[in-house]
């Protein structure tokens, strides 16, 4: 989990769907909830695997990711491998993830790497272009697969 996150409460969880206009469903809830569990972004089907036992439907989890991420509530990360990943957004975020990740380039592992503040500076004023928002990926060989 990223450090100084507190499990969401249900009622927490409900709270932030309505802050965005969404009905507070069940499998919304779940996947709110396991998100903010989560210690690194996690794939759709992480995400369906997480939720088994509560047998909500595949498709369902799906659309819940989609529609969160539609609302800012997750953050969709493309982090260049052809494989989505799923984020809990912090409630004051402006819809983009507000820390770098790590991604191990032999296993594929993603982590976040919370406790960096990264400022991206162009050379020049073309290369601050205004409304441009970047996500930070460092990549690497992560513990494991280094020894």
């Amino acid at each position: 989990m990223i450090k100084g996150r507190q499990q969401l409460t249900l009622e927490a969880a409900r709270s932030v769907l309505r802050g965005v206009g969404m009905r507070c469903t069940a499998a919304r809830i779940a996947v709110i909830q396991c998100l903010n569990a989560a210690e690194s972004p996690m794939t759709p089907v992480g995400v369906v695997d997480a939720l088994g036992e509560y047998g909500f439907d595949k498709s369902t989890i799906y659309r819940s990711l989609t529609e969160l991420n539609g609302a800012g509530i997750v953050v969709r990360l493309d982090l260049g491998d052809g494989v989505r990943r799923f984020e809990l957004l912090p409630l004051e975020s402006d819809g983009s993830s507000e820390h770098p990740h790590f991604m191990c380039i032999d296993c594929g592992k993603v982590v976040c790497m919370s406790g960096f503040d990264v400022e991206l500076k162009g050379r020049s004023k073309k290369a601050r272009a205004p409304g441009i928002m970047s996500e930070v990926l460092v990549r690497g060989h992560c513990h494991d697969c280094a020894t």
